[in-house]
């Protein structure tokens, strides 16, 4: 079987955890910032898992991330 090819944009998006799951950063915090309140830009800071009906769409994307 060939070598699966990764999908470049995904991996710089997602990161696998220890425990397997993937982590993906929010969106919104990059520019516009001014309007947006302290507490939900520190909010936006924060990473978050991806969810579950994503799962296998991101995985597909990233073959070798996590066995």
């Amino acid at each position: 079987m060939p070598k699966l090819k990764t999908h470049k944009g995904a991996q710089k998006r997602f990161r696998f955890t220890a425990s397997g799951k993937i982590k993906r950063s929010k969106a919104n915090g990059s520019h516009i910032l001014t309007k947006k309140s302290s507490k939900r830009k520190r909010n936006l800071k924060t990473a978050t898992l991806v969810v579950k009906s994503e799962l296998k769409r991101i995985k597909k994307a990233l073959p070798y991330g996590a066995a």
